[in-house]
Protein backbone atom coordinates (compact mmCIF):
# COMPACT_ATOMS: atom_id res chain seq x y z
CA UNK A 1 0.00 0.00 0.00
CA UNK A 2 1.31 3.36 -0.68
CA UNK A 3 2.33 6.04 1.74
CA UNK A 4 -0.63 8.31 0.88
CA UNK A 5 -2.91 5.41 0.98
CA UNK A 6 -1.62 4.68 4.43
CA UNK A 7 -2.51 8.20 5.66
CA UNK A 8 -6.20 8.06 3.55
CA UNK A 9 -6.54 5.08 6.08
CA UNK A 10 -5.02 6.76 9.24
CA UNK A 11 -7.46 9.79 8.70
CA UNK A 12 -10.58 8.30 8.15
CA UNK A 13 -9.81 6.45 12.15
CA UNK A 14 -8.30 9.74 13.65
CA UNK A 15 -10.05 12.40 11.87
CA UNK A 16 -8.26 15.64 10.52
CA UNK A 17 -5.83 16.70 13.21
CA UNK A 18 -6.28 20.35 12.30
CA UNK A 19 -9.54 20.25 13.91
CA UNK A 20 -9.81 20.20 17.54
CA UNK A 21 -12.67 17.94 19.42
CA UNK A 22 -15.05 19.57 21.18
CA UNK A 23 -14.50 22.03 24.44
CA UNK A 24 -14.69 20.60 28.02
CA UNK A 25 -17.25 21.84 30.25
CA UNK A 26 -16.70 24.44 33.09
CA UNK A 27 -16.75 21.00 35.29
CA UNK A 28 -14.20 19.18 33.63
CA UNK A 29 -11.89 22.20 33.65
CA UNK A 30 -12.37 22.24 37.35
CA UNK A 31 -12.13 18.65 37.93
CA UNK A 32 -8.61 19.44 36.14
CA UNK A 33 -7.24 22.09 38.43
CA UNK A 34 -7.93 19.86 41.43
CA UNK A 35 -5.98 17.03 39.91
CA UNK A 36 -3.10 19.22 38.59
CA UNK A 37 -3.36 20.61 42.54
CA UNK A 38 -2.51 17.13 43.87
CA UNK A 39 -0.18 16.79 41.67
CA UNK A 40 1.72 19.77 42.27
CA UNK A 41 1.03 19.09 46.04
CA UNK A 42 3.33 16.11 45.95
CA UNK A 43 6.25 17.88 44.47
CA UNK A 44 5.65 20.83 47.39
CA UNK A 45 5.82 17.72 49.71
CA UNK A 46 9.31 16.64 47.86
CA UNK A 47 10.76 20.03 48.43
CA UNK A 48 9.87 20.33 52.08
CA UNK A 49 11.44 16.71 51.97
CA UNK A 50 14.86 17.20 50.43
CA UNK A 51 14.87 20.58 52.20
CA UNK A 52 14.62 18.43 55.31
CA UNK A 53 16.46 15.50 54.65
CA UNK A 54 20.31 15.32 53.85
CA UNK A 55 19.66 11.82 51.74
CA UNK A 56 17.11 12.31 49.27
CA UNK A 57 15.76 8.52 49.39
CA UNK A 58 14.72 6.01 46.86
CA UNK A 59 11.96 6.82 43.83
CA UNK A 60 9.58 4.83 46.15
CA UNK A 61 10.23 6.85 49.30
CA UNK A 62 6.81 7.66 51.60
CA UNK A 63 6.95 11.62 50.41
CA UNK A 64 6.62 10.27 46.39
CA UNK A 65 3.39 9.14 47.39
CA UNK A 66 1.66 12.31 47.01
CA UNK A 67 3.27 13.13 43.85
CA UNK A 68 3.03 9.24 42.35
CA UNK A 69 -1.01 9.41 42.98
CA UNK A 70 -1.36 12.75 41.71
CA UNK A 71 -0.14 11.64 38.33
CA UNK A 72 -2.37 9.06 38.31
CA UNK A 73 -5.27 10.73 39.09
CA UNK A 74 -3.96 13.68 36.72
CA UNK A 75 -3.94 10.60 33.93
CA UNK A 76 -6.81 9.11 34.72
CA UNK A 77 -9.14 11.94 34.57
CA UNK A 78 -7.67 12.41 30.97
CA UNK A 79 -8.34 9.24 29.60
CA UNK A 80 -11.59 9.46 31.09
CA UNK A 81 -12.43 12.86 29.44
CA UNK A 82 -11.39 10.99 26.02
CA UNK A 83 -13.33 7.62 26.82
CA UNK A 84 -16.41 9.48 27.70
CA UNK A 85 -16.53 11.16 24.14
CA UNK A 86 -15.89 7.97 22.46
CA UNK A 87 -18.41 6.69 24.47
CA UNK A 88 -20.58 8.96 22.90
CA UNK A 89 -19.79 8.36 19.43
CA UNK A 90 -16.81 10.56 18.58
CA UNK A 91 -13.63 8.99 17.09
CA UNK A 92 -10.06 9.84 16.99
CA UNK A 93 -8.78 13.51 17.43
CA UNK A 94 -12.40 14.34 17.90
CA UNK A 95 -12.88 12.38 21.17
CA UNK A 96 -10.43 14.55 22.86
CA UNK A 97 -11.35 18.08 24.51
CA UNK A 98 -10.01 21.59 22.63
CA UNK A 99 -6.90 22.16 24.28
CA UNK A 100 -6.44 18.87 26.03
CA UNK A 101 -4.54 16.86 22.94
CA UNK A 102 -1.12 17.81 24.41
CA UNK A 103 -2.36 16.84 27.46
CA UNK A 104 -2.39 12.96 26.40
CA UNK A 105 1.01 13.00 24.72
CA UNK A 106 2.28 14.71 28.13
CA UNK A 107 1.00 11.50 29.71
CA UNK A 108 2.98 9.51 27.80
CA UNK A 109 6.00 11.59 28.08
CA UNK A 110 5.30 11.78 31.90
CA UNK A 111 5.42 8.04 32.04
CA UNK A 112 8.72 7.59 29.51
CA UNK A 113 10.21 9.88 31.83
CA UNK A 114 9.19 8.32 34.92
CA UNK A 115 11.25 5.31 33.50
CA UNK A 116 14.29 7.12 32.17
CA UNK A 117 14.95 8.84 35.91
CA UNK A 118 14.84 4.87 37.18
CA UNK A 119 17.17 3.81 35.07
CA UNK A 120 19.54 6.94 35.72
CA UNK A 121 19.52 6.65 39.46
CA UNK A 122 19.89 2.88 38.96
CA UNK A 123 23.58 3.93 37.03
CA UNK A 124 24.44 6.89 38.10
CA UNK A 125 22.78 6.87 41.97
CA UNK A 126 20.34 9.52 43.20
CA UNK A 127 20.90 13.34 42.12
CA UNK A 128 21.39 15.46 45.54
CA UNK A 129 21.74 19.33 45.98
CA UNK A 130 21.73 21.25 42.34
CA UNK A 131 22.53 18.54 39.94
CA UNK A 132 19.48 17.19 40.54
CA UNK A 133 17.42 19.38 38.88
CA UNK A 134 19.63 18.98 35.49
CA UNK A 135 18.35 15.11 35.56
CA UNK A 136 17.33 14.12 31.57
CA UNK A 137 14.67 12.57 33.62
CA UNK A 138 13.87 15.41 35.83
CA UNK A 139 14.18 17.62 32.83
CA UNK A 140 11.28 15.76 31.02
CA UNK A 141 8.89 14.89 34.22
CA UNK A 142 9.09 19.02 34.10
CA UNK A 143 8.39 19.61 31.08
CA UNK A 144 5.50 17.04 30.74
CA UNK A 145 4.05 18.32 34.23
CA UNK A 146 3.98 21.68 33.08
CA UNK A 147 1.79 20.46 29.93
CA UNK A 148 -0.40 18.33 31.89
CA UNK A 149 -1.15 21.15 35.00
CA UNK A 150 -2.18 23.66 32.05
CA UNK A 151 -4.59 22.02 30.33
CA UNK A 152 -7.72 23.98 31.65
CA UNK A 153 -5.71 27.17 30.67
CA UNK A 154 -5.72 25.96 26.84
CA UNK A 155 -9.28 24.61 27.73
CA UNK A 156 -10.52 27.99 29.13
CA UNK A 157 -9.10 29.65 25.71
CA UNK A 158 -11.72 27.64 23.46
CA UNK A 159 -14.49 27.54 25.46
CA UNK A 160 -16.97 29.87 24.45
CA UNK A 161 -19.03 30.41 27.88
CA UNK A 162 -15.32 32.43 29.42
CA UNK A 163 -15.87 35.40 27.11
CA UNK A 164 -13.77 38.00 27.47
CA UNK A 165 -13.96 39.59 31.00
CA UNK A 166 -14.75 36.21 32.97
CA UNK A 167 -15.72 36.31 36.57
CA UNK A 168 -13.86 34.11 38.64
CA UNK A 169 -15.96 31.03 39.02
CA UNK A 170 -15.25 30.49 35.57
CA UNK A 171 -11.57 31.07 35.56
CA UNK A 172 -10.07 30.32 38.46
CA UNK A 173 -9.19 26.70 36.76
CA UNK A 174 -7.02 28.46 34.41
CA UNK A 175 -6.20 30.77 37.11
CA UNK A 176 -4.83 28.34 39.33
CA UNK A 177 -3.38 25.79 37.09
CA UNK A 178 -1.07 28.77 35.22
CA UNK A 179 -0.10 29.40 39.19
CA UNK A 180 1.02 25.76 39.91
CA UNK A 181 2.84 25.98 36.20
CA UNK A 182 5.18 28.79 37.87
CA UNK A 183 5.02 27.14 41.18
CA UNK A 184 6.99 24.03 39.02
CA UNK A 185 9.13 26.70 37.15
CA UNK A 186 10.32 27.87 40.46
CA UNK A 187 11.42 24.58 41.78
CA UNK A 188 13.89 23.80 38.98
CA UNK A 189 14.86 27.46 38.91
CA UNK A 190 15.55 27.21 42.49
CA UNK A 191 19.16 28.24 42.40
CA UNK A 192 17.50 32.02 41.59
CA UNK A 193 14.62 32.03 44.25
CA UNK A 194 14.76 35.50 45.62
CA UNK A 195 11.79 34.64 48.14
CA UNK A 196 13.42 31.68 50.15
CA UNK A 197 16.00 34.36 51.66
CA UNK A 198 15.44 35.16 55.37
CA UNK A 199 14.25 38.66 56.15
CA UNK A 200 18.01 39.40 57.96
CA UNK A 201 20.07 37.63 55.12
CA UNK A 202 18.53 40.27 52.49
CA UNK A 203 19.47 43.05 54.94
CA UNK A 204 22.56 41.29 55.40
CA UNK A 205 23.30 41.31 51.92
CA UNK A 206 22.44 44.89 51.25
CA UNK A 207 24.74 46.12 53.76
CA UNK A 208 27.73 44.47 52.00
CA UNK A 209 29.85 45.99 49.39
CA UNK A 210 31.28 42.21 48.05
CA UNK A 211 30.22 41.66 44.78
CA UNK A 212 29.43 38.24 45.01
CA UNK A 213 26.23 37.87 47.57
CA UNK A 214 25.09 41.16 45.96
CA UNK A 215 25.09 39.60 42.52
CA UNK A 216 23.64 36.34 43.56
CA UNK A 217 20.86 38.33 45.32
CA UNK A 218 20.05 40.49 41.97
CA UNK A 219 20.37 37.66 39.73
CA UNK A 220 17.66 36.02 42.16
CA UNK A 221 15.46 39.00 41.98
CA UNK A 222 15.46 39.10 38.54
CA UNK A 223 14.49 35.44 37.91
CA UNK A 224 11.73 35.48 40.89
CA UNK A 225 10.60 38.53 39.68
CA UNK A 226 9.79 37.20 35.95
CA UNK A 227 8.42 33.68 37.07
CA UNK A 228 5.52 35.75 39.29
CA UNK A 229 4.96 38.16 36.73
CA UNK A 230 4.95 36.87 33.28
CA UNK A 231 1.92 33.88 34.15
CA UNK A 232 -0.17 37.00 34.82
CA UNK A 233 1.13 39.46 31.72
CA UNK A 234 0.47 36.21 29.68
CA UNK A 235 -3.38 35.90 31.15
CA UNK A 236 -4.22 39.61 31.21
CA UNK A 237 -3.01 39.28 27.08
CA UNK A 238 -6.38 36.91 26.82
CA UNK A 239 -8.75 38.11 29.40
CA UNK A 240 -9.91 40.72 31.62
CA UNK A 241 -8.85 39.45 35.04
CA UNK A 242 -11.04 39.39 37.72
CA UNK A 243 -10.47 40.57 41.71
CA UNK A 244 -8.11 37.02 43.02
CA UNK A 245 -6.20 36.40 39.70
CA UNK A 246 -3.23 37.61 41.77
CA UNK A 247 -3.46 35.88 44.71
CA UNK A 248 -4.53 32.49 42.77
CA UNK A 249 -1.26 33.08 40.14
CA UNK A 250 1.21 34.06 43.28
CA UNK A 251 0.13 32.11 46.01
CA UNK A 252 1.45 28.22 44.48
CA UNK A 253 4.84 29.92 44.00
CA UNK A 254 4.96 31.33 47.75
CA UNK A 255 4.21 28.07 48.77
CA UNK A 256 6.49 26.30 47.17
CA UNK A 257 9.28 28.50 47.85
CA UNK A 258 8.15 28.12 51.78
CA UNK A 259 8.24 24.53 51.57
CA UNK A 260 12.02 24.85 50.36
CA UNK A 261 12.97 26.55 53.37
CA UNK A 262 10.64 24.86 56.10
CA UNK A 263 8.86 27.76 56.35
CA UNK A 264 11.71 29.75 57.97
CA UNK A 265 11.70 32.71 56.29
CA UNK A 266 7.57 33.87 57.29
CA UNK A 267 8.26 36.88 56.72
CA UNK A 268 9.09 37.40 53.51
CA UNK A 269 6.77 34.87 52.50
CA UNK A 270 3.96 37.03 54.17
CA UNK A 271 5.19 40.27 52.35
CA UNK A 272 4.41 38.68 49.19
CA UNK A 273 1.20 37.19 50.33
CA UNK A 274 0.40 40.98 50.88
CA UNK A 275 1.73 41.37 47.56
CA UNK A 276 -0.48 39.55 45.77
CA UNK A 277 -3.57 41.63 47.37
CA UNK A 278 -1.95 44.45 45.91
CA UNK A 279 -1.34 43.28 42.69
CA UNK A 280 -4.96 42.16 42.52
CA UNK A 281 -6.36 45.72 43.55
CA UNK A 282 -4.32 46.98 40.85
CA UNK A 283 -6.06 45.21 38.36
CA UNK A 284 -9.28 46.16 39.88
CA UNK A 285 -8.23 49.67 39.28
CA UNK A 286 -6.48 49.82 35.84
CA UNK A 287 -8.02 46.68 34.49
CA UNK A 288 -5.24 45.27 32.19
CA UNK A 289 -5.90 43.79 29.33
CA UNK A 290 -4.60 43.75 25.25
CA UNK A 291 -6.73 46.48 24.20
CA UNK A 292 -5.38 49.16 26.75
CA UNK A 293 -1.59 48.17 26.31
CA UNK A 294 -0.50 51.58 28.05
CA UNK A 295 -2.25 50.56 30.75
CA UNK A 296 -1.14 47.13 30.86
CA UNK A 297 2.73 48.27 30.52
CA UNK A 298 1.89 50.78 33.38
CA UNK A 299 0.27 47.78 35.35
CA UNK A 300 3.67 45.29 34.74
CA UNK A 301 5.84 47.97 35.64
CA UNK A 302 3.77 48.90 39.28
CA UNK A 303 3.00 45.14 40.30
CA UNK A 304 6.75 44.91 40.32
CA UNK A 305 7.88 48.02 41.95
CA UNK A 306 5.23 47.23 44.66
CA UNK A 307 5.90 43.76 45.22
CA UNK A 308 9.77 43.90 45.52
CA UNK A 309 9.29 47.56 47.27
CA UNK A 310 7.38 44.90 49.63
CA UNK A 311 10.16 42.72 50.03
CA UNK A 312 13.25 44.78 51.19
CA UNK A 313 10.20 46.84 53.54
CA UNK A 314 9.38 43.97 55.57
CA UNK A 315 12.65 41.96 55.37
CA UNK A 316 14.00 45.42 57.10
CA UNK A 317 11.16 45.45 59.23
CA UNK A 318 11.31 42.03 60.73
CA UNK A 319 15.17 42.15 61.05
CA UNK A 320 14.84 45.54 63.07
CA UNK A 321 17.44 47.63 60.79
CA UNK A 322 17.44 49.03 57.33
CA UNK A 323 20.25 47.67 54.41
CA UNK A 324 23.19 50.13 54.80
CA UNK A 325 23.96 50.51 51.02
CA UNK A 326 21.67 53.19 50.09
CA UNK A 327 21.38 52.19 46.40
CA UNK A 328 20.86 48.80 46.64
CA UNK A 329 17.84 48.59 48.70
CA UNK A 330 16.79 52.27 46.44
CA UNK A 331 17.91 50.35 43.11
CA UNK A 332 16.52 47.27 43.58
CA UNK A 333 12.58 47.22 43.30
CA UNK A 334 13.09 50.63 40.40
CA UNK A 335 15.18 47.83 38.62
CA UNK A 336 12.76 45.19 39.34
CA UNK A 337 9.97 47.68 37.79
CA UNK A 338 11.81 48.49 34.65
CA UNK A 339 12.15 44.84 34.19
CA UNK A 340 8.25 44.28 34.77
CA UNK A 341 7.75 47.31 32.16
CA UNK A 342 10.28 45.27 29.42
CA UNK A 343 8.05 42.08 29.87
CA UNK A 344 4.96 43.98 29.51
CA UNK A 345 6.38 45.33 26.31
CA UNK A 346 7.54 41.79 24.88
CA UNK A 347 4.42 40.23 26.24
CA UNK A 348 2.05 42.65 24.25
CA UNK A 349 4.31 44.95 21.32
CA UNK A 350 1.62 45.58 19.49
CA UNK A 351 -1.50 48.73 19.82
CA UNK A 352 -4.18 46.00 18.82
CA UNK A 353 -5.88 43.21 20.42
CA UNK A 354 -4.17 39.67 20.54
CA UNK A 355 -5.86 37.29 17.69
CA UNK A 356 -7.30 34.25 19.34
CA UNK A 357 -4.93 31.34 19.67
CA UNK A 358 -5.68 28.07 17.83
CA UNK A 359 -4.95 25.36 20.77
CA UNK A 360 -4.28 21.66 20.33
Amino acid sequence: MSVAGVGTRVLAVLGDPRRGGLPATALDDAVTALAALWLVSGLVLEAWAHGATPEPGSFFAAWHLVFDTGFVAMAGWTLALVWRRTRGGLRGFAAVPLGYRSTVVAVAGFAVSGVIDLIWHAYFGAQTGIGMLFAPGHLGLAVSMLVLVTSPVRSAMGRADVGEAPPLRLLWPALLTTGLAAALVMVFVGYGNAITYSAARIVEVLSQTDDSPVRELAASVVISAAVLLVPLLFLARRWRLPFGAGMLTMLPVIVVSGAETGGNNVSVLLAFVIAAVGVDLLILCLDPCAARPGIYWGFSCAAAFFTWSLYIGIAAAAAGQAPSVVELWTGIPIMAGLLGWLLGVLMLPSRHPMPPIALP
